[in-house]
């Protein structure tokens, strides 16, 4: 992760496979799709980097925890948690962490690795005892696919190669021996690794010429021991440095990478972020601005790929994505830790929505961070923990996951700020094996409900239900005092007549309905 980024260029919505005119709200189903689109499950990713209190003293506290319930020193909640929202991937160990991180540091007995200064982030001094095995075992219980963020910005090609041979290799060799020496006989099998990250930034302040080559004779010595299923990820634009995107994607071959990197944060300010809490509707209506242009940076570079990349072979993979505010006050041991209000819901739900929008292009992206770190899913406060509202949009939304992308046409009002404006609806659906719709609906707009009529002329639909999101005030949040200030509640205010339903959504509300 980086603290750089450009969101001053104007703002301009392009359009994909829904688009907005600007009168009444509608949805409407597009008949005879040319294209068979499924949303691919890794959209729906999350990030955790060691910073601040997201690996010590959040995700993991130690075997020998006096009060907290571990798994291999793992939170026994936060496992829960992230099974229940079926986290298709995890992003580790960084951010800007991975290229000062030699993955030898933290395997073998936990009292014999050396400790590291984590010069990224607050210069605390870690003992490494999260390591690899810790890491990669974490992925195995919750099910989910390991993605390895490498060193490339100070590490050797060797370090990368064995790295490589140490999880994914099953046969024998120096790193494959050296992995049932520590305990694991058969290997992992990890699919997912990032060659560097941020290489214009904190990965090396390097040019794009510079890191093609670089990318290229890093990937060349990453054995693929999986059979053809290993999935290179190159560092990729950050924001709106589309000469970036062109550049790697003229000068890297197919046969090397399978995905290039996005970054991009919600921040209307990077020299003043705002507090995470406290906001005029101002600050809301430009946070809101900054969001939307995730639509303009996917279409934008989908573009540029699409000259090199017809057939859609390489995915763009938003791989760092999420609001960063100010730091909360008296927070000095907890880096990047704020809250999370409906704001950020508000945040989550378009963002996935554009994702889903995009799933021909888009085929991964991880939320930053996962606990206790920017926007996260879930906050810790000794043996407390709290789910955010991002959380339950994330659970809402995981509908979504693997499902046939249904290509809409959204008809929308205007949310009207100090004659500014934005669509007021932000909307995706898809149909899932069982045969049924989701449409998830998110409305930004702080002042007025929409009443929204959804066209179902092209399909037949026997019940529906729904669910919603809001709050009382957008700025309202899940505190360890009250943890359920936001959380998900049934909705039923629509009618269903002939061949369309009606429904009014709240201000700064998310509904996401389900169809059959």
């Amino acid at each position: 992760m980086n603290n750089l980024s450009k969101t001053s260029i104007p703002f301009l919505l392009t359009l994909l496979s829904f688009s907005f005119v600007w009168s009444q709200n509608t949805i409407s189903f597009i008949q005879d799709s040319e294209d068979t689109i499924v949303i691919s499950k890794h959209i729906y990713g999350h990030f955790a980097e060691h910073l601040g209190r997201c690996i010590y003293d959040g995700i993991y506290v130690g075997e020998d925890h006096k009060t907290i319930p571990t798994t291999n020193g793992v939170r026994n909640d936060i496992i829960s948690a992230l099974k229940e929202l079926q986290i298709p991937n995890l992003r580790w160990p960084g951010g800007c962490f991975a290229d000062t991180y030699h993955w030898k540091d933290g395997i073998g007995l936990k009292e014999n690795r050396p400790a590291i200064v984590n010069t990224w982030w607050g210069g605390t001094t870690e003992n490494n005892s999260f390591g690899t095995h810790d890491f990669l075992n974490l992925c195995e219980l919750l099910q989910t696919e390991p993605y390895l963020a490498a060193n490339v910005g100070s590490g050797e090609v060797q370090e990368l190669a064995d790295w490589v041979q140490y999880v994914n290799f099953s046969g024998s060799s120096p790193m494959s021996n050296l992995r049932r020496q520590n305990g694991k006989e058969e290997p992992w099998g990890v699919k997912f690794w990032g060659v560097g990250n941020e290489a214009w930034g904190c990965g090396g302040n390097m040019t794009a010429d510079y890191y093609a080559d670089i990318f290229k004779k890093y990937a060349t010595f990453m054995s693929d021991y999986t059979n053809g299923g290993l999935f290179r990820i190159a560092s990729g634009a950050n924001s709106d440095n589309y000469e970036w995107t062109e550049t790697l994607m003229k000068k890297i071959p197919k046969t090397l990478v399978k995905g290039l990197a996005l970054h991009y944060y919600t921040v209307i300010d990077w020299e003043k972020k705002g507090s995470a809490i406290h906001f005029t509707d101002e600050e809301y209506f430009k946070t809101m601005k900054v969001a939307w242009f995730m639509e303009e940076l996917v279409n934008k570079h989908s573009a540029i790929m699409d000259k090199y990349d017809p057939k859609k072979e390489i995915a763009l993979v938003v791989d760092e994505w999420g609001a960063w505010y100010d730091p909360e006050p008296n927070q000095k041991q907890s880096i990047l830790y704020q809250q999370n209000t409906m704001r950020d819901a508000l945040i989550a739900g378009l963002d996935l929505n554009i994702f889903n929008n995009h799933a021909a292009r888009v085929k991964m992206a991880n939320l930053a961070q996962t606990v206790n770190v920017l926007q996260a899913i879930i906050l810790t406060e000794g043996d407390k923990m709290i789910l955010t509202p991002t959380y339950h949009v994330m659970n809402l939304y995981k509908v979504h996951q693997e499902a046939t992308l249904l290509p809409l046409k959204v008809t929308c009002n205007d949310y009207v700020f100090n004659n500014e404006k934005l669509p007021a609806l932000s909307v995706s659906a898809s149909i899932d094996k069982n045969n049924k719709t989701h449409l998830s609906i998110v409305n930004i707009d702080s002042k007025k409900e929409q009443d929204i009529k959804i066209d179902l002329s092209t399909k037949k639909y026997k019940s529906i239900k729904g669910t919603i999101l809001t709050s009382k005030q957008i700025n309202d949040f899940n505190s360890f005092s009250n943890p359920n200030v936001i959380t998900p509640k049934p909705f039923s205010d629509f009618k269903k007549k002939n061949k369309e339903v009606n429904l009014t959504i709240p201000p700064f509300s998310i509904i996401v309905l389900e169809l059959e």
